[in-house]
């Protein structure tokens, strides 16, 4: 089944972003910090992945380095989720290989267009 995965560690944040992705019928699965992420992405390879950038010991930005220089992962698009606002930051996110960069709280109407851009949902 294609799913996308939502790696936050904020469980909070993890479920409240998979709820949104349900308004589109995009299915969604928690990850509860990178550890978490691996075990699932050992596994399984999902159509979209949602990055929270900062987290405790491993970053969101060592996990997408790490995404982009798998084979079998490079081509998923990833959106990373950030409360940093700051242009240096998205810079960074956008040149590491992320399609989109979403600040905290997330609307669902920025979510909706950039999942139109990572071409998830007609009209993109």
């Amino acid at each position: 089944m294609s799913f996308a995965l939502v790696i936050d560690d904020n469980r909070h944040t993890a479920e409240a972003l998979c709820q949104m992705l349900k308004l589109w019928g995009i299915a969604a699965r928690p990850a509860l910090g990178p550890g978490a992420a691996m075990i699932i992405l050992k596994q399984e390879t999902p159509r979209l992945i949602c990055l929270d950038i900062n987290m405790p010991g491993v970053d969101g930005f060592e996990v997408l380095g790490y995404l982009r220089r798998e084979p079998r992962l490079a081509g998923v698009p990833v959106l990373v989720i950030t409360s940093d606002d700051q242009p240096e930051t998205r810079t960074r996110a956008l040149q590491a290989g992320a399609q989109d960069v979403l600040i905290k709280p997330i609307m669902p109407d920025a979510l909706e267009e950039a999942l139109r851009k990572s071409g998830l949902l007609a009209g993109g």
